[in-house]
């Protein structure tokens, strides 16, 4: 017998953008009824190569087929019409609008060459329900939480017939109850012959759902094998190219005596936080845990100034701060930084080195009198860009053009512009890979042992475990726990997740 075509190839893609290559010569095919993974580094090549094959960018070269036959995509619209659909990491939403009109973007239903309006509600409302997800088609997608944008995201994808379906990334804003949702729609769809291309740094992912695992390097394919078959070494290995020690660092912790931060029964106006006291010590790395909505990025962002408190106190080295703008919090050597970070973090079009200042255009050092002194700026991210081993170490670039992972080493650099007293880190690994998560905790562990306070908000669990001196668990909005050192275990966090049983 003969085995049967992939469902979809490439051959020898390639892809520059100016005089960067980021894709070189790759193959790579999907088989029908397969979650095949795709596994690197940021940087690595990954999203260029969904992206070819979504029809959102062209190659430079190459040949992609389908069933064996040639194919050109010059649209992710052409791509849909042959049933290739993707979740891209970034969402395409347009935030003013709708659920259900984002849902319809470009493939609006006309009735007498109007809106057919009710066609399209009754078709989301069937969609989202048999999807199991919990939105309303009239809900605005800008009052919508980032993981309920990204479930709109999912259901985008199925509004037509799939035969390829790309997801990049699509657990990172998801909780595990919604998790557990998409592999059981991901199941059913390779029951009935899909091919999922599935993106991922999260080996216990690729263990679940997936079926083979391709690995790219610098843009290069490395090695394709079966999930049996990759065991964690072996993936790390291939992915880096070297041999990864612990991905956790050892940290040298002194005593923590003297309070940083105190919050005092803070309640926020819009009742994200509600009634929640705590502390934060010099020298400390204190770990805030709980799902997705729980309060725990909420109530730094109340300390920083990001959100208006309605009752309670701030005090921050002493002084009541409380309703402090994020600019004098800066100033007083407190920098948060957000989990999403293109939405808040970044300048997206602007360059590296900007990026990196933004926080310290004030400070002494980045000024020439009432002027910004640029020489002084340039060397100055030209330095952090080294230390962190921005890659590629270019900091005039603009930022969108970098990966993810590199993307946030610009923020971490930030963290190094002026004396900081205390850092907030929130989802610091968030969409990164297995290496860069070593560099960050790396990070972090030598900003404590040279007396930094840092506060890291967390959905991972090994990050709560591993690097916390104590952690606080939220759940609705309000703590649930404080765990000393000795006391934090997975049972003792997953323990204070959800409500406490009635005594």
């Amino acid at each position: 017998m003969t085995t049967p075509a992939p469902l979809l190839s490439a051959k020898s893609l390639t892809k520059d953008y100016q005089s960067l290559r980021a894709l070189d010569a790759v193959d790579f095919d999907l088989r029908a009824g397969e979650v095949h993974v795709l596994f690197g580094e940021n940087g690595a090549g990954k999203s260029t190569l969904i992206s070819i094959l979504a029809g959102a960018a062209r190659p430079t070269s190459g040949s992609i087929k389908m069933k064996d036959k040639e194919i050109s995509l010059a649209s992710v619209h052409d791509a849909r019409q042959l049933g290739i659909s993707a979740v891209f990491q970034e969402f395409s939403l347009i935030p003013q609008m709708t659920v259900e009109e984002n849902l319809f973007l470009g493939a609006e239903h006309t009735r007498h060459y109007l809106l057919d309006k009710g066609s399209m509600h009754r078709e989301a409302l069937e969609l989202l329900g048999d999807l199991g997800f919990e939105l309303r088609p009239n809900q605005r997608v800008d009052r919508l939480t980032r993981a309920q944008q990204q479930m709109v995201e999912i259901a985008k994808a199925f509004r037509d017939e799939l035969t390829v379906l790309i997801l990049d990334e699509p657990t990172a804003s998801l909780t595990e109850h919604e998790t557990e949702l998409l592999f059981t729609l991901i199941r059913e769809l390779t029951a009935r012959g899909v091919g999922i291309v599935y993106i991922t740094h999260r080996i216990a992912e690729i263990r679940q759902i997936g079926t083979r695992i391709t690995i790219l390097r610098d843009g290069r394919y490395v090695a394709a094998l079966p999930v049996e078959d990759a065991d964690d070494d072996t993936l790390v290995r291939l992915m880096t190219g070297r041999e990864v020690g612990k991905i956790f660092p050892e940290i040298v912790r002194g005593p923590a005596v003297e309070d940083v931060l105190i919050l005092d029964h803070v309640t926020t106006v819009q009742g994200q936080v509600l009634d929640v006291s705590m502390s934060v010590r010099k020298g400390e790395i204190v770990g805030l845990a709980g799902l997705m909505g729980s309060g725990k990025s909420e109530i730094m962002q109340a300390a920083f100034g990001a959100l208006p408190i309605a009752h309670g106190r701030v005090i921050y080295r002493g002084e009541d701060v409380t309703g402090q703008s994020p600019a004098k919090a800066i100033r007083r050597g407190f920098l948060y930084l957000p989990a999403d970070r293109k939405g808040d973090g970044l300048m997206m079009m602007r360059p590296a080195r900007e990026n990196i200042s933004l926080s310290a255009l004030d400070d002494a050092a980045f000024r020439s009198g009432i002027f910004m002194d640029r020489s002084a700026e340039k060397r100055r991210a030209a330095e952090l860009a080294r230390q962190l081993n921005l890659s590629p170490n270019q900091p005039e670039h603009i930022i969108e053009h970098f990966s993810g992972g590199n993307q946030q080493k610009v923020m971490l650099a930030r963290s190094l512009t002026r004396n900081f007293e205390l850092i907030v880190f929130d989802e610091p690994t968030v969409g990164v890979d297995v290496g860069t998560r070593a560099v960050i905790y790396q990070f972090i562990a030598e900003l404590t042992e040279a007396g930094k306070t840092v506060v890291i908000v967390s959905s991972e669990l090994p990050e709560i475990l591993h690097m916390s001196t104590r952690a606080y668990v939220f759940h609705r909005g309000r703590v649930q726990a404080e765990l000393s050192r000795d006391e934090l275990s997975e049972e003792s966090v997953l323990a204070h997740f959800f409500e406490r049983n009635a005594a």
